[in-house]
């Protein structure tokens, strides 16, 4: 079993350098060494994870998210009858 994951990762990691490889060959006008391609792979890969991190750290949290906190703003608002 593991072996078979193994292939299938190396798999999706031969497509993934074959297609940067095709991407960007012709963007830099020149042939790239697999070894290139997989940098520019990586490099890509941590630039969008931290553009999804920061995006998660700046939305807001929901309503309805059963925190301390009222999610009104209305926590000051007393009924005095």
């Amino acid at each position: 079993m593991r072996s078979s994951v193994k292939a299938a990762n190396d798999n999706r990691n031969d497509e993934l350098i074959g297609r940067t490889r095709e991407v960007w060959q012709p963007r830099l006008g020149r042939d790239l060494s697999r070894d290139e391609a997989k940098q520019i792979a990586a490099s890509l890969t941590g630039f969008f994870a931290v553009l999804a991190e920061w995006s998660r750290t700046d939305m807001p949290d929901p309503a309805n998210d059963n925190g301390d906190e009222a999610a009104t703003g209305d926590e000051d608002v007393r009924d005095e009858r």
